[in-house]
Order: C-alpha cells, then sequence, then structure tokens
C-alpha cells in the first residue's frame, strides 16, 4: 500500500486533556485546539493551540478562561488582513478587553482573570503568545526547553536582578503572577518566534497544576516516551499522584514529519516599546533597600554595605532591562522574544525507571489498604512488563509500561469515584 502522503492535515498528532485535580472543586482551565480545514487556512493561519488558567471566586476564574478560549481562536481567525503576530496578539487583547468588561459589569466577576499561553504552528514555524505563567515547551531528541517566560513575581526578579531560583529570598511568593487577561482594561503580550519545527519534534502546552508537581526533565522525559494521547494522560496522573493541588491541563503536539509548504515570510515588525518593569520588583528592590537602612542603624556596616551593593546593582538592572537592553517583545526583522528560556537534558535512565516504580509501589499499597475494586490481572501484567524490562536495561520500555499501571490505576480510582457520587 502506497504512504499516505504528507499535507497540512496530517503532519502532526494531537492530544489534550483538562482534569480537575484532587482538591478543587471545580476546573478553571480551559483548552482549544483551531486546526486548519484548508491548505490555504494552513498556509495563512497555522494550526492554534491554547492554554487559560482562570483566577478568580465564584466561577469568575472558570467564565475568564472559557472567554479566552472561545474568544482567541474565533478573532484571530477573523483578523486575516494581518500577519500572524499581529494576529495572534490582537485576539488576545481583544479577549483581554472582553473579560475586563464583563468583570467591571459585575460584582462577582470583578478582578477575574486568565492566563493564556497560545501555540500557533506555521509554515514559518512555531510562534508562541503568552501572558501569565502556562507555559509552552518543546522537546528536541533528548532536549527539553521552554519557550515562553513565566509572567511571575520570581521569574521577573530572577531576569532583573541577575539571580538564579533558588537565591530568590524565601519571603517572595512563588505563586504569584504578574500578568494576565481581564484584571486591567490593557495587557501585553508576549510574542517568541518563530522558532524552527523539524520531524520528531513535540510541543507541549499546560497550566501549572502540572508543571507545579512535574519537573522539566521528567515532562521532557515522559514526552519522549509516549504518542501524544499517552503522554498528555501520564503526565496529568503524574501531576496527580503528586497531590494534584490544582487543576491540571496539558496539550501535545508531536511533528510526524517536516511541515509542508516552503517557509515564508510576514511583515517586518518594527521595534517595540520597552518593556516596563513590573511594580512588584520595585517594591522588592524597595525592601531591600530598605534592609540597609536596618543594618546600618543596627550598626552592622558590612551586611549594609552588602545588601545596598545589591540594591543599587539590581535596579541598575532594572533601568538597563526597562530601557530596552532586555526588551524581549519584539525587535526589528523576523525574530520575536528571546526564548528559549531554559534548556535541560532528559535522563532516561534507571533513576528515573526506579522512580517510577516506587510510585506504581505506593499505588499498589494504597489501593490495597482501601481495598479498592481493581482488575489486579492487567495492573500485574504493567508492572511485570516493566520490570522485565528494567532487568534487561529497556529503561524506555520500562517507563512506558510503568506510565501504562499508573494511568490504568488512575482510571480505576477516578471510575470508583463517579460511581460512589452517582
Amino acid at each position: 500500500m502506497a504512504e499516505r502522503p504528507v499535507t497540512w492535515e496530517n503532519y502532526l498528532e494531537h492530544a489534550a486533556v483538562s482534569d480537575i485535580g484532587l482538591r478543587r472543586a471545580n476546573n478553571q482551565d480551559s483548552i482549544a485546539a483551531a486546526l486548519a480545514n484548508s491548505a490555504e487556512t494552513w498556509a495563512e493561519r497555522g494550526h492554534l493551540f491554547m492554554v487559560a488558567d482562570g483566577m478568580g471566586a465564584h466561577a469568575a476564574g472558570e467564565l475568564a478562561s472559557k472567554m479566552a478560549c472561545d474568544t482567541v481562536p474565533l478573532t484571530y481567525q477573523k483578523l486575516r488582513d494581518e500577519p500572524p503576530p499581529a494576529a495572534i496578539r490582537k485576539a488576545i487583547e481583544d479577549a483581554n478587553a472582553r473579560i475586563h468588561s464583563r468583570g467591571q459589569a459585575n460584582l462577582d466577576f470583578r478582578g477575574m482573570g486568565t492566563t493564556t499561553s497560545v501555540l500557533l504552528l506555521l509554515p514559518q514555524g512555531a510562534l508562541v503568545a503568552h501572558v501569565g505563567d502556562s507555559r509552552v515547551y518543546r522537546l528536541r531528541d533528548s532536549r527539553i526547553e521552554q519557550l515562553s517566560f513565566d509572567h511571575s513575581l520570581v521569574w521577573e526578579m530572577m531576569a532583573t536582578g541577575k539571580m538564579r531560583e533558588q537565591e530568590v529570598p524565601g519571603y517572595i511568593p512563588k505563586n504569584i503572577i504578574t500578568r494576565s487577561l481581564g484584571p486591567s482594561p490593557h495587557v501585553e503580550v508576549d510574542l517568541e518566534g518563530p522558532l524552527p519545527v523539524a520531524a520528531g519534534d513535540a510541543f507541549l502546552l499546560c497550566s501549572d497544576g502540572l508543571s507545579g508537581q512535574v519537573s522539566d526533565d521528567e515532562i521532557g522525559t515522559l514526552l519522549g516516551a509516549f504518542a501524544p494521547r499517552e503522554a498528555a494522560q501520564v503526565l496529568v496522573d503524574l501531576a496527580n499522584l503528586r497531590g494534584g493541588p490544582d487543576n491540571i491541563s496539558v496539550i501535545v503536539a508531536r511533528v510526524v514529519t517536516a511541515p509542508p509548504l516552503a517557509a515564508a515570510g510576514w511583515p517586518t515588525p518594527g521595534r517595540a516599546a520597552s518593556r516596563p518593569v513590573h511594580p512588584f520588583v520595585w517594591v522588592a528592590l524597595g525592601v531591600t533597600s530598605l534592609a540597609t537602612v536596618v543594618l546600618a542603624m543596627a550598626g552592622q556596616l558590612i551586611g549594609a554595605i552588602a545588601t545596598g551593593v545589591g540594591a543599587v546593582a539590581a535596579g541598575l538592572t532594572a533601568l538597563i532591562w526597562k530601557l530596552g537592553g532586555a526588551n524581549r517583545y519584539g525587535v526589528e526583522g523576523q525574530r520575536f522574544g528571546r526564548g528559549p528560556y531554559t534548556s535541560r537534558t532528559c535522563q532516561l535512565n534507571n533513576e528515573f525507571v526506579d522512580k517510577l516504580a516506587k510510585l506504581v509501589k505506593q499505588l499498589r499499597e494504597a489501593a490495597t489498604e482501601e481495598s479498592w475494586a481493581v482488575d489486579w490481572t492487567r495492573f500485574n501484567e504493567f508492572d511485570a512488563r516493566a520490570m522485565a524490562c528494567a532487568e534487561q536495561k529497556d529503561y524506555g520500555g520500562a517507563v512506558r509500561e510503568y506510565g501504562h499501571a499508573m494511568s490504568f490505576m488512575m482510571a480505576e480510582i477516578r471510575s470508583q469515584r463517579k460511581k460512589k457520587g452517582a
């Protein structure tokens, strides 16, 4: 039988899962996938994938994320006279205006907001548009890269103060985001790319319900071991096994072969305005300066000098960042942003296999202790095949079998919970 020719319709595989998690009463995440329905649409708009993580009480976050996922794909398609970078930016800005207006009109929804991360797979490559801390990754070979920048206080301080994550003071909360759709009438949208797309590349979009529980190298290892549908489910199940404190949304898109159509350019964007330093960063610098004064008054001269030098250095870096030295929002030419922002090698080894083996063992013990009604025959088959693969040093096979065991057990648990709730 002749091989099916590669077209805009079938050059990639994708899957999506959105899960409530284990500790939330409702799912405030939303996801969207808008695939091109013709060769013309593919050439002009490409394929769109989107994750949004809502925030707000009284179901406001759920509404905000849904509005974003309803508005952005539709508006993006309507703006056919605009090149993709301008169209997706305007689509997200339009969603922000709609969410803000809805929040202002109803006290229960006042201040509601949502993150949004969009991946466009185009003939020119991969283009990312994002606001907030929902992430976009690319796995190529054994290396996973974060293509989006977290608009969080911790990341902003790292970028401005030239400090590593482990050096950020413990009193700075890691879950504070500095940018979202809805709370303000205007929003700044970051663009990244276009980045090259090659056969075998896997892209992942996720809410922080995943990235908060599963490390980058774990994400990359599992993403490389499974087909998209299984990868999405195993990642969600792993986040739930580690407590599932938040909603978890995952979209996986894997490139089967190089995208069709030759790469084409779009109009050159002008240089964007300088990127403002977030007020929270200035507050952090203010706290550092205040600490300098307190130390000096207490007679701790050396500590005061060290803290003061740090404050001055951070302040100068912030000004350089603001004046354009670190502008990652749109530079002259066809390349936007400065991603990837992180890059890690994924180690498929015995250590990772042992980590999954321990999780599966804990699942077995919990199921036995709680007397869950489980199809032990199937579960034991997965477990036995995983151990056999590990003994033969077939680490890829072991990861897949342990992943199947985890997902099978989690499916059994969800099924029982539904029966009890019925």
